[in-house]
């Protein structure tokens, strides 16, 4: 790999056009998600230097003024002439798309970084952006600024051309911009998303040091993530307040002439596996062939190994893959050139070849480890864990085809339950599931049935958190859900037999409604992943307060804005304070809670997946001191929240 890193090894394949025409080609969406994405561009564009051997530090600092920073020790970026633009380097990478140093493998043998758009759409996307380069003993500047001219917004215009600023004894490049307001509709960025994201890099980069400083907070808060331990340290972090079955991760690694791998697990004694896979730093939530590659290698591993030492008799069959993983908390992460990503978002790797590299590799390093004495304690719990829950396969089996037995509604329990909607086209239909029958009563007068459906529960669903498969499934509220969507769960889970695209939650607003949609979701998380990723999960908001004066009525949805609709309304008012959606009537429930028109919904997303594996733990596992803490200072599903996005229909 060449360390002569200069202007010719940018490679430029169009222009800038119509990013802000259509933002959403770029970044996905101009909410929340959107917003971030400027600032993971930047992120991305110093891990890839700092993955590739080059710098060792990242300072990312979140301003009063809405703008946000990051700063690396990296090469820092080219300052001399583009060879066919004559331009410099740092306007190239700021004013091209599809410009970079990342479409031949001389500077970066991997890269996150796949198409060079970032730091050109980031630019294109702000009000202004700044960018100081220390490289070859010299400081520079340049500013670039969205300016309207002629009623129309000129993007990431030059302001202030490349000049020289000083002298300096180090390398690296610093780059700090402001969302643009025109184009976004908050410009705020989290402090927890962005912690959470800066963390995880963290975890990936093994020794590197990731620095977080918001100078919003009163303390002007600062955080450093840097793990010795890499994805040993990951693993751990999972499975906090999770019982381990034991102390130290198993870690592995290695390499091919295609890939680099890491890869670290532990057993819990939970019931679900929960595999986290990277490429490159990227999160593939969806899996793809290096998970396949690794299921395999894993499952030859245990059998393979079991048999030799005689943990597994002759008479006895292999346990599956899914025996195996039973509880097992897996962070894997390879890096790769030429990466194929199935679909827009980067969730799901699809290179073949690579299912091979991966199972190589974790077979070859997992029977060396586990033929050495200190590593056969782990052999001997997942023979265990394995066989113990071959045993329950068969229950489990039972149980799913007693529940697709009941998914034709005629022979179900759901008869009187459920009130489906008339209309059959499932893109255009939404399932409410409502906590309690009173409340489930009035939502049944006030829907609109062409296209609402009324799934009222009885009781509390099981936590699927704790429990088998089979347990799960021999819970009637949860069977009822099941077989209401129609798409199965777990390995048989099909998103394309889904009935209702809009699956609401509606609960109380109170601690009980929040362990209830704590519930579900856990559910939801564990069995039907996909309904969640792609975006099908919604919790609705019930007002909390009924504000009326002279005969003309206001609702309230948080304790937050009451004071705010006092203070409009002014004397004279009468306030009702709803304890439960049971006590508002069918008229009531549809103006504020179901009408498309006018109420709020809020989108369940999973933006991080490392994330939410540690909120699902602490909400539903075994710490009941944690849970109650964490639902009682965050539960309040009537404001937005990291892992929800607001949307009004």
């Amino acid at each position: 790999m060449s360390k002569n890193y200069d202007s010719k090894d940018i490679v430029v394949l169009e222009g800038l056009d119509a990013v802000r025409m259509r933002p959403g080609m770029y970044i996905g969406t101009t909410g929340p998600k959107g917003l971030h994405h400027l600032l993971w561009e930047i992120v991305d564009n110093s891990i890839d230097e700092i993955s590739n051997g080059f710098g060792n530090k990242i300072v990312v600092t979140l301003f009063q003024d809405g703008s946000a920073q990051v700063e690396d020790n990296g090469r820092g970026i080219p300052v001399d002439p583009h060879p066919q633009l004559k331009v410099s380097g740092v306007e190239v990478v700021f004013t091209q798309l599809h410009a970079g140093g990342k479409f031949g493998n001389e500077n970066y043998g991997y890269s996150g970084g796949l198409h060079g758009v970032g730091a050109s759409v980031t630019n294109a996307l702000s009000r202004w952006l700044e960018v100081e380069v220390c490289r070859d003993g010299s400081k520079y500047e340049m500013k670039f600024e969205s300016k309207t001219k002629n009623g129309k917004i000129k993007s990431g215009a030059v302001s202030v051309p490349l000049h020289k600023i000083g002298e300096a004894k180090t390398f690296g490049t610093k780059v700090r911009f402001l969302p643009d307001d025109r184009v976004f509709e908050d410009i705020v960025f989290s402090h927890d998303v962005v912690s959470n994201r800066l963390r995880e890099l963290a975890f990936l980069n093994k020794g590197v040091e990731i620095v977080l400083i918001d100078e919003r907070l009163k303390k002007n808060e600062k955080q450093v993530f840097k793990y010795n331990g890499g994805l040993k340290d990951f693993v751990v972090y999972l499975n906090t307040n999770k019982g381990v079955e034991h102390q130290n991760p198993v870690y592995i690694c290695g390499k091919s002439d295609l890939i680099e791998l890491e890869c670290a697990f532990q057993y819990t004694n939970s019931y679900t596996e929960n595999i986290f896979s990277y490429v490159n730093n990227i999160p593939t939530s969806e899996g793809g062939t290096h998970e396949t590659g690794l299921k395999s290698a894993l499952t030859r591993a245990f059998n393979d190994v079991a048999r030799r030492v005689n943990l597994l008799k002759d008479k006895e069959e292999n346990p599956l893959g899914e025996d195996y993983r039973e509880g097992l908390t897996v962070a894997l992460a390879i890096k790769m050139r030429n990466i194929q990503f199935e679909g827009q978002t980067k969730t799901k790797l699809g290179n073949p070849e690579i299912k091979g590299e991966v199972e190589n590799i974790v077979y070859n390093q997992l029977v060396a480890l586990f033929e050495k004495n200190e590593n056969k304690s782990v052999l001997e719990l997942a023979i265990k864990k394995g066989k113990a829950a071959a045993k329950v396969r068969e229950a489990a089996r039972k149980a799913k085809e007693i529940t697709r037995q009941k998914n034709s509604i005629e022979n179900s329990s759901l008869i009187g339950k459920l009130a489906s909607a008339s209309g059959r086209k499932p893109e255009m239909n939404e399932l409410f599931i409502v906590e309690g029958d009173s409340a489930g009563g009035s939502a049944k007068q006030a829907r609109d049935r062409s296209f609402q459906a009324i799934l009222p529960l009885r009781g509390k669903p099981l936590n699927a958190e704790k429990k088998r498969l089979n347990q799960v499934l021999a819970n009637e509220e949860i069977r009822t859900i099941i077989s209401a969507l129609g798409t199965g769960i777990g390995e048989d889970f099909d998103l394309s037999a889904l009935k209702y695209y809009k699956v609401i939650i509606l609960s109380d607003a109170d601690q009980d409604g929040a362990h209830i949609r704590a519930i579900l979701m856990t559910f939801f998380f564990r069995y039907m992943r996909e309904l969640v990723t792609n975006g099908h999960l919604y919790i609705g908001l019930p007002p909390l307060y009924k504000v009326e004066k002279k005969g003309k009525i206001e609702y309230v949805y948080s304790d937050a804005e009451l004071p705010e609709v006092l203070n409009r309304v002014g004397k004279g008012y009468s306030i009702q304070r709803y304890k439960g959606l049971g006590e508002m009537n069918p008229e009531q429930l549809w103006d504020t809670t179901m009408d498309p028109k006018a109420r709020t919904l809020l989108q369940v997303t999973v933006e991080d997946a490392a994330n939410a594996e540690l909120m699902i733990t602490t909400w539903m596992g075994d710490d009941i001191e944690a849970r109650k803490s964490y639902i009682s200072e965050h539960a309040n599903f009537n404001k937005k929240d990291t892992f929800a996005d607001k949307k009004r229909d």
